[in-house]
């Protein structure tokens, strides 16, 4: 059977390894089936391979029914001080935390204990946004995972050249769903989109109206890349027979969003430096699952392509919005942690004359001296240089 642990996941395996046993808990999260606890897994065969013994790894996935007793806060933290003595280190690993009822409380009482290296997972962002951030405030480090990169693709499937190997990496990004045929591949990608929908939304907000959702989330994948107002959202669907308000649809979009099916992208003033608070855009985490929830659309090649940058630039540690430069827009304002920034324009093609200036306009009006990017997918002179700014080759960009 092929093996998952195959796929070489270096940046998230080294985030891990760089946080080992300082006193902060390590909390992995992203959506379900991007790989969380495999990731686990290959740390604590690093951990093995290191001369930590088997007694001194704990580890409870509280997806797995045999698990169920554990579901408590009181029945979890006394499993877990039954096979622990103080003179030893333990690593502790709770994979789906989120399905503990208070887990925050066995979390922060656990952490009390100097020999205790604790890591959660868990496949929803709302997970971090209530009593646990507020307990464990600046006593834990996220690592925000994503589905497959485009480069860990490539590391799979070495034998496709970048074209083809991009055309397939669109069918899917999750890391089991690229080993199957393509039934089985959607049946797959259908199983992750129930169990999003109905465990970390439905049942999260108490949503009486199902269709009413999945409509919702059918128009935001259709939609990628194009700016969007909760006004506007609510209008398109009551437009289509839907009754919904718009304090419903800020209420499911944010629960879409915590789900992490989809990523918002808020615009930014780059002169003013100022972040708007209306007209966002939202992308999807996989292309594979747009193409199931909202049909494959073959003249969003240009919005297909931003979606897999914008995820890119996450991975790479970015805060992204979209630049607004006078009325013009740029894709992507990029801002990395030191404050330094990357502008890019994204176009599937620039070969036409009127385009390519089109997509240099926006980035010809920022003064400042931060790299500026043109990416697309041309293979005639797909490299140049115009005053500064770099046009590349897209995929190019994804594998290096």
């Amino acid at each position: 059977m092929w093996n998952m642990k195959q796929i070489n996941r270096p940046q998230y395996l080294q985030f891990l390894t760089s946080w080992k046993d300082e006193d902060v808990i390590k909390v992995v999260s992203g959506v379900r089936r991007c790989g969380k606890s495999t990731l686990f897994e290959m740390f604590k065969q690093q951990l093995r391979n290191e001369g930590v013994k088997e007694d001194q790894i704990i580890s409870i996935n509280f997806e797995d029914i045999n698990f169920d007793n554990l579901l408590t806060p009181t029945a979890l933290n006394n499993y877990i001080k039954e096979r622990i003595q103080e003179k030893n280190n333990y690593y502790v690993f709770l994979d789906e935390i989120q399905n503990v009822t208070a887990f925050e409380r066995v979390v922060n009482s656990l952490q009390l204990n100097k020999n205790l290296d604790i890591y959660l997972t868990g496949s929803n962002a709302y997970f971090l946004s209530g009593e646990l951030a507020t307990l464990l405030t600046g006593r834990y480090v996220e690592l925000k995972m994503l589905p497959l990169s485009f480069k860990e693709y490539l590391t799979v499937n070495k034998n496709e050249n970048q074209l083809e190997a991009y055309n397939n990496y669109l069918k899917s990004s999750f890391p089991y769903a690229i080993t199957l045929d393509e039934l089985k591949k959607r049946q797959y990608l259908e199983g992750i989109y129930s169990t999003v929908v109905l465990k970390d939304i439905v049942k999260r907000l108490g949503v009486a109206d199902v269709s009413v959702l999945e409509q919702l989330i059918r128009y935001m994948y259709a939609e990628i890349g194009n700016l969007h107002s909760i006004n506007k959202i609510t209008n398109t669907l009551n437009s289509s027979g839907s009754k919904i308000t718009n304090k419903t649809v800020a209420n499911y979009v944010s629960g879409i969003e915590d789900s992490m099916l989809v990523y918002r992208a808020d615009r930014y003033n780059v002169k003013g430096r100022k972040v708007f608070s209306s007209n966002s855009k939202y992308y999807a985490v996989d292309i594979g699952l747009r193409r199931l929830i909202a049909g494959d659309r073959t003249e969003d090649y240009g919005h297909i392509l931003e979606n897999i940058i914008y995820l890119e630039l996450l991975r790479r540690g970015y805060q992204v919005f979209v630049g607004v430069v006078d009325n013009l827009e740029v894709d992507f304002l990029a801002i990395g942690s030191g404050e330094e920034r990357l502008y890019i324009q994204v176009a599937y093609s620039t070969e036409q004359e009127e385009t390519l200036k089109r997509e240099l306009r926006p980035l010809e009006l920022i003064k400042d001296n931060y790299p500026k990017l043109l990416l697309t997918m041309d293979t005639v002179l797909p490299e140049q240089n115009f005053g500064g700014i770099q046009k590349t080759n897209a995929l190019n960009w994804l594998a290096n």
